[in-house]
């Protein structure tokens, strides 16, 4: 992709997930992720109906008045958001990939933080950890995450979401916000995501399309395994072949529904050709 292309699909991106979050999501993210709690403010004498638990004996002593301390909530925070770039986010069969909605979702959560003053990071894991970007504010930082989103050439295309976790973990040591996008076709995680969710609000976004959970039966097929790619003939036709991949499929989206909950994580379901806009509306609104 040359830089003009580059530049105009970032603003196009802007310009949708922009609108979205000013006008949707700003209010319903700052009602939904509160700050990390009170932070002092100031020091003012005290008025009938204050808490007396709050004077500041040090400055009553000094002065022979009354005086409290005011807090008020802590609203700045950080959000990480994690997207999977493995092989497998290239799959797609109703108008968009996969790896396009991650862009357009983590776009719309980016400006959503922005608006309310938070810092935003970046992951991006394979098996590996491909990029971290560490988290700043403003929207030229948002842009430069557009960008990597959008452009960014992995160097493995396998998944280890256990692995981007134990990232996180060991580069975030303060609580974050954090959005894992992926279509979570992997294992081994549970551990992990349960000491990460110890620290971090996480939500998990399982991105994901309808014709990945069976094989249609199209006889001897050749295909191609995006993340090893490995090549084999599989005959489509069988229908033990069939059940066996559906049965397989549907282990994996147990295991991600089940490690979140026990997690204490959050979870959401979005389907390509489905509105990210109402699931994650919907997600925010029940959370609130």
């Amino acid at each position: 992709m040359d830089t003009k292309e580059l530049l105009k699909k970032v603003r196009k991106i802007e310009i949708k997930t922009r609108r979205l979050s000013d006008h949707i999501f700003g209010g319903e993210y700052h009602s939904t992720f509160k700050g990390r709690g009170m932070t002092f403010s100031e020091v003012r004498q005290y008025q009938f109906g204050d808490d007396v638990r709050n004077i500041d004996w040090n400055v009553t002593a000094r002065t022979n008045q009354p005086h409290i301390k005011v807090f008020e909530e802590e609203r700045e925070l950080t959000m990480m958001l994690m997207a999977d770039v493995s092989g497998s986010k290239l799959f797609g069969t109703k108008n968009q990939f996969k790896d396009e909605i991650v862009t357009e979702i983590a776009a719309t959560l980016a400006f959503s933080a922005t608006q309310n003053n938070d810092k935003i990071g970046l992951i991006l894991f394979s098996d590996e950890i491909e990029l971290f970007i560490p988290p700043k504010k403003g929207r030229s930082h948002v842009l430069r995450i557009i960008r990597e989103l959008l452009e960014f050439e992995p160097k493995s295309k396998q998944t280890n979401v256990a692995e981007a976790l134990k990232f996180l973990s060991n580069v975030m040591k303060k609580k974050a916000i954090v959005f894992i996008l992926s279509d979570f076709v992997a294992g081994d995680y549970k551990q992990n995501l349960k000491i990460a969710a110890g620290r971090h609000d996480i939500t998990g976004i399982r991105i994901y399309d309808k014709h990945e959970a069976e094989i249609p039966n199209l006889g001897m097929v050749e295909m191609e395994d995006e993340e090893t790619g490995e090549v084999m003939l599989v005959n489509t036709a069988s229908k033990k072949v069939r059940q066996d991949y559906s049965k397989f499929y549907y282990e994996k989206v147990h295991y991600f529904k089940d490690s979140f909950a026990k997690s204490g994580s959050g979870a959401i379901d979005c389907r390509v050709d489905e509105s990210y806009v109402k699931k994650l509306l919907g997600y925010f609104k029940q959370r609130g």
